[in-house]
């Protein structure tokens, strides 16, 4: 990772107690990451990293607060998404690198270094919601009414002109007619 030097920590040279280091994080390096499969593209970020060193181990807390760019998974055009993120990551030095959970990593002791580079982006990922799409109405209404026109929709479906910037929460009063059998059912308490 030659090209992401700069976000190198040398944990080994550091003196017992608390250390501060500061980041920007921009579009360079997203395109630094160089792969198409990541889903953040772009973005801008403060990042405030704690290292803690105690005779055993490294304690690093992130405190990462931005923007992220991202494309829509509705209509598929780029959107802003706030990030808002405190993480921890415990640092050990051991015989060769490994991942012993979500928050233990054991790095060479001989190297003394660790890059965080990574680590940095899965926690801006990991914050992101599952779901990403623009609120109600600001949606491409291009791409909106190409989604409405190829609907799947039953032939008893009254609601042929549901909108697709109403959010599934507020749709969730629609229930299938088919339970509605389920209704006359003679349940016992005991």
């Amino acid at each position: 990772m030659g090209k992401f030097s700069q976000y190198e920590i040398p944990l080994r040279s550091l003196s017992e107690g608390k250390h501060e280091f500061k980041y920007q994080i921009d579009n360079k390096f997203f395109s630094l990451l160089n792969d198409d499969s990541l889903d953040i593209k772009k973005g801008n970020f403060n990042v405030d990293v704690s290292v803690k060193k105690t005779s055993t181990t490294f304690e690093l807390g992130f405190e990462i607060k931005g923007k992220a760019f991202v494309p829509c998974d509705r209509c598929l055009d780029e959107m802003a998404m706030d990030v808002d993120t405190k993480n921890r990551l415990i640092v050990k030095f051991g015989a060769g690198y490994s991942e012993e959970s979500d928050e233990i990593v054991i790095i060479p002791e001989e190297d003394g270094v660790i890059n965080i580079a990574w680590f940095l982006y899965e926690f801006i990922a990991l914050s992101l919601p599952i779901r990403k799409v623009h609120p109600p109405g600001e949606c491409n209404k291009t791409m909106a009414s190409k989604l409405k026109k190829h609907k799947a929709t039953s032939d008893d479906d009254e609601d042929d002109d549901i909108d697709l910037e109403v959010e599934e929460d507020e749709d969730s009063s629609y229930v299938d007619s088919r339970w509605d059998t389920l209704k006359n059912l003679q349940i016992d308490d005991n």
